[in-house]
Formats: C-alpha cells, sequence, structure tokens
C-alpha cells in the first residue's frame, strides 16, 4: 500500500484527468468520422488491457485479479460499465469533448435527484441548490439547439446520450461500492475490460468499418491512454482520501476544453459554455453538501 502523499496524489491525478481527456478527444474525432460506437468500445477496451496488465504484473496483483467468488457480480458492474461506455461514445460523437465531459458530472445530480423522488429523502438547502442549478445547466447546453433557424443536428441526441451516461454511471458506482466490499480493485478493473472487449467485440456481427491509418492509429491511442488514465487515477486515490480529490476531479473540465480548441478547433457558444460550467458548479456543490451532512451525521453518533 502506497503512503500517504496527497501531493503526488493530487499530480497523478492531474495526469489522468489530462489522459482522460485525450483519449475523449480520440474517441470524439473517430466517432465524428463514422466508425460504428461497438468498434470504438472494443478497442477502447482491449488496448487498455496492455497498461493494465502491466500495472497489474508490476504491483503482483496479477494472480488476485483472476481470482473471484463472485463472477455474477463482476458481469452486471462490466455490462453497466460498456452501458456507460455506449452512452458517452455516442455523446462524444455529436457533441465537443467539452459539453460530452461536462454531463458526466450529472452522475452525483442524478443521484439526489432520485432519492428525492423515490427515497422521498430531503436533502438541505446546498444540495437542492445544486440540483436545481444542474438542470437548469442542461437546458442552457440544448437552448442553442432548439432556437433559430436552424436545428443543430444530433445534438439532442448527444445531450440525450450524455444524460442517459449519467444516470448508468450512477448505477455502476454503486455496483463498484458493492464490489470492492469484497473483490480488489485489480480484480474490478480487469474484469472491466475484458467484458466490455467481448462486448464491442460481440457488435461486429452487426458490421464494422475499414479503419483508415488515421482511424487505427486515433484507436489504439484511445486504448492506451484510456488505460494509463485508469491506472494513474487508481494510484492516486491509492496515495490520498477520496474527500481531498473528489472536489479536484471537476478540473477535468479544462483539460477537456482545452483538446476542443486547441486539437480539434472547436470553440463552445457562450449560452452552452455557461451551462457546461453551471452542471460542474452545480456538481461541485452537491459533493460539498453531501461532505457537509457525512460529518454532521458522523459528529452525531
Amino acid at each position: 500500500m502506497p503512503k500517504q502523499n496527497i501531493a503526488a496524489a493530487l499530480w497523478l491525478s492531474t495526469g489522468g484527468l489530462a489522459v482522460m481527456s485525450g483519449m475523449s478527444t480520440a474517441v470524439h474525432a473517430v466517432a465524428a468520422d463514422g466508425v460504428p460506437t461497438g468498434q470504438i468500445i472494443f478497442w477502447r477496451s482491449f488496448v487498455a488491457l496492455l497498461p493494465t496488465l502491466i500495472y497489474l504484473t508490476v504491483r503482483r496483483e496479477l494472480g488476485q485479479s483472476i481470482r473471484t467468488r463472485y463472477p455474477h457480480k463482476h458481469l452486471v458492474r462490466g455490462l453497466l460499465g460498456c452501458a456507460v461506455m455506449f452512452f458517452s461514445f455516442v455523446s462524444l460523437r455529436y457533441l465537443s469533448v467539452g459539453l460530452a465531459t461536462a454531463l458526466t458530472y450529472l452522475a452525483p445530480i442524478l443521484s439526489i435527484a432520485a432519492a428525492m423522488i423515490f427515497l422521498r429523502e430531503r436533502p438541505g438547502a446546498t444540495i437542492f441548490l445544486g440540483v436545481v442549478l444542474g438542470f437548469a445547466g442542461i437546458v442552457l447546453m440544448l437552448y442553442p439547439s432548439l432556437v433559430g433557424s436552424e436545428l443543430r443536428e444530433g445534438t439532442l441526441i448527444g445531450v440525450g446520450a450524455g444524460v442517459a451516461m449519467a444516470a448508468t454511471n450512477a448505477l455502476s458506482r454503486v455496483q463498484v461500492k458493492d464490489l470492492t466490499r469484497t473483490e480488489p480493485p485489480a480484480s474490478i478493473a480487469l474484469s472491466f475490460a475484458l467484458i466490455c472487449s467481448a462486448a464491442g467485440l460481440a457488435s461486429a456481427l452487426l458490421g464494422w468499418a475499414d479503419l483508415t491509418q488515421t482511424q487505427f492509429w486515433l484507436l489504439v491511442s484511445a486504448g492506451l491512454l484510456g488505460g494509463l488514465g485508469h491506472v494513474l487515477l487508481m494510484e492516486s486515490v491509492a496515495r490520498a482520501p477520496v474527500s481531498v480529490l473528489a472536489p479536484y476531479e471537476y478540473t477535468g473540465i479544462i483539460w477537456a476544453f482545452g483538446f476542443d480548441l486547441i486539437l480539434l478547433g472547436i470553440v463552445p457558444g457562450p449560452i452552452a459554455l455557461l451551462g457546461a460550467l453551471l452542471v460542474v458548479g452545480a456538481a461541485a456543490l452537491v459533493a460539498y453538501g453531501q461532505g457537509r451532512f457525512t460529518r454532521k451525521a458522523t459528529a452525531s453518533v
């Protein structure tokens, strides 16, 4: 177990967030170029096995990662993860990297909204404000596609896929939390990559595209970057409390918009950008409100 080192954890987290944004940029490029989503999932997951296996071998965790007492739980988590990846890649097909990334921060907001509706929970004012701001941000992101003389083709599909991704991601997080009670993180990471590789490969029955050399290397890059980013983020979590790293996660939006501007030449409109920033701010507000609630509950015990 690595020693606690917050400075090192933040550097690792910075690298992981930057690398993941690079992966999203590569996926956006091939998806917008017409490569089927299932084909992208296969290459992203299969190539990611290389850095994952190297990481597990170096840490001497490969043996324990292939042993499990609950294969059915790994299957459910893997399929949920595949759904998250599918909706994420559909979102990247129609939206810029920055806007698609902003939608990922809806997961904690949707979790709170679901608890309010189905569990009749009554969150504090801070959390409630975060939920309201989050949905206001989505409305602003949709606004440019709903007004004017032309409807921006695919924007509604991209936003819908982004919201679906956030919802399935919330379910996936619950499943991962349940798995970590009995399974090591190495086992969860490896089973996820294998299941998504198999699911992506099965999509070949529906037809895959003949890749150009550029598309091939973009897909390989997406897999390597995705695997490396996962390793960096796992190492970051091992060196600092999650409560320290969670707020820092929202800086990922900076990398996403940066890749949009520098590599893709995409400049989001001011209204869509404001909506994206509202979603990110709302997610941070929800995280802050949940942290205060948890600390108060602990103090009262």
